[in-house]
């Protein structure tokens, strides 16, 4: 019976595994090729995967919410219409009894498997999934079905029968998850005195973590809050619940320092005024500021490109590529920063259609997971909410963030070779946070006094 297993594909440099959010299809559906099958999610962005093949579906490999690896079969498709559907519950169990091997008599070492023994695991694994998984411990047996991945982890944490039946899973059918026994491990391994309790599985991850210090358990639990008459518990998604976690993971990781710098773009802003519609009509694009800003920051890390480094803490990895993440707000109120990659090779027309694609994508939830991927360095538009500067949090592993202010129409002193008189500028502020491991006050305050000369500097006369 020919069928074609569809594993998880690449995800972008440096993505080793996604998690299954929501599968679109069930077993025994029929699908066809470039059809999407399942939802899953990176710590940047969510994307589809999409059948090979047209077929029926025989196996899901994963459940909503399990971590699968690069590579790890996801569903299994039979390519040939009634074959490829599962054989009835009673017959599958025949062939469970005869050729399934007790977990207690499976030795470590790894053993092959025949072409032929596959194909029977292929016609019965979906009914072996539904039956309860017994694991042999110290004290007794468990209760409904364990994961080869919660199995494992519950060997190595020692846990008994007893605790597992205690853990309230979250997963289908009441099933327990990674994130349902991380968060028993950590409760169960905290100070007694610890008057703590974690409000996420993402936060007993994090506490999980034995690299972690105390003081960073101690910053990354919360106490559990009362409520009073018409308050509302809102629960976090996953995507802000990420947020949390690495934005947090960054100030314990980054010595954050700022430097502000205010720059007169009244050059900027009357020329973009003279030229946006007739830039708009030769190019198709509409002229914001962002574009000039990324235009001045590419030549900014050109110019000093130990600004475009990253840290892992013993070495710095001088990048050569400058790829710039743009800091883009969602509806729901997440945030997402695709990347323009090798910004510095693209002229302000080219960098007007990659942001302006770019900040459409991101609003529809169209980012392919390689485009919110390697950024080298971030720039953040505050301004567009009116900020006048601010102290961005540095995306890990860059050292450095920059975050625009809003423009403001300022009564200034202008200097001229008549003398020095006051009229009203459009000034705004550029916050930069940098790590102070790395990246001293000097080099800090000289990249963003190159952008806010390169600004202040800008050709009114400049052709479209």
């Amino acid at each position: 019976m020919p069928k074609i297993e569809v594993v998880l594909p690449e995800m972008g440099q440096g993505v080793v595994d996604a998690t299954v959010i929501a599968w679109l299809k069930n077993i025994g559906d029929t699908v066809n090729v470039d059809e999407a099958v399942v939802e899953v999610a990176t710590d940047k962005v969510d994307s589809e995967v999409v059948s090979e093949v047209s077929g029926t579906i025989v196996e899901l490999c994963a459940k909503a919410d399990e971590v699968v690896k690069v590579g790890q079969p996801l569903f299994i498709v039979s390519t040939e219409g009634s074959e490829g559907n599962v054989e009835p519950e009673q017959d599958i169990r025949e062939l469970t009894e005869k050729d399934a091997v007790p977990v207690a008599d499976k030795q470590p070492e790894a053993k092959s498997v025949d072409h032929e023994s596959v194909a029977n695991i292929e016609r019965f694994t979906q009914v072996v999934s539904k039956q309860p998984y017994r694991a042999a411990t110290a004290t007794g047996q468990t209760k409904g079905f364990l994961s080869p991945l919660v199995r494992s982890i519950a060997e190595q944490e020692g846990l008994t029968a007893a605790e597992l039946d205690q853990i309230e899973g979250t997963g289908l059918d009441h099933r327990i998850t990674k994130d349902d026994i991380l968060l028993y491990i950590s409760k169960r391994n905290a100070s007694p005195s610890a008057s703590i309790e974690f409000s996420s599985p993402v936060e007993a991850n994090a506490v999980s973590d034995e690299k972690l210090q105390p003081t960073q358990v101690a910053l990354q639990a919360v106490v559990r809050l009362e409520t009073a008459e018409g308050d509302e518990r809102i629960a976090l998604n996953r995507m802000a619940k990420l947020t949390a976690k690495n934005m947090m993971q960054s100030v314990l990781t980054s010595a954050h320092v700022q430097s502000f710098i205010e720059v007169d773009v009244t050059n900027v802003v009357e020329w973009r005024a003279s030229v946006k519609q007739e830039f708009e009509r030769i190019e198709g694009e509409k002229l914001t500021f962002t574009p000039i800003f990324m235009e001045a920051v590419s030549r900014a890390l050109k110019a000093y490109p130990k600004m475009n480094i990253q840290f892992d803490g013993e070495t710095v990895i001088q990048k050569k590529a400058i790829n710039i993440g743009m800091a883009a707000a969602l509806e729901d109120g997440n945030l997402i920063v695709p990347v323009i990659r090798e910004a510095d090779t693209l002229n302000l027309s080219g960098l007007a259609r990659k942001v302006n694609d770019l900040a459409h994508r991101a609003r529809t939830n169209a980012l392919k997971p390689a485009e919110v991927m390697n950024a080298t360095y971030t720039v953040t538009n505050i301004g567009s909410f009116g900020s006048v500067f601010g102290t961005p949090i540095i995306p890990q592993p860059q050292v450095g963030i920059l975050a625009i202010g809003a423009i403001r129409k300022i009564p200034s002193v202008v200097e001229t070779e008549q003398g020095e008189f006051v009229g009203i500028r459009h000034k705004m502020y550029l916050s930069h946070s940098y790590d102070h491991r790395v990246v001293n006050g000097a080099l800090g305050g000289l990249f963003i006094k190159y952008i806010a000369d390169y600004l202040e500097n800008w050709d009114p006369k400049r052709a479209v």
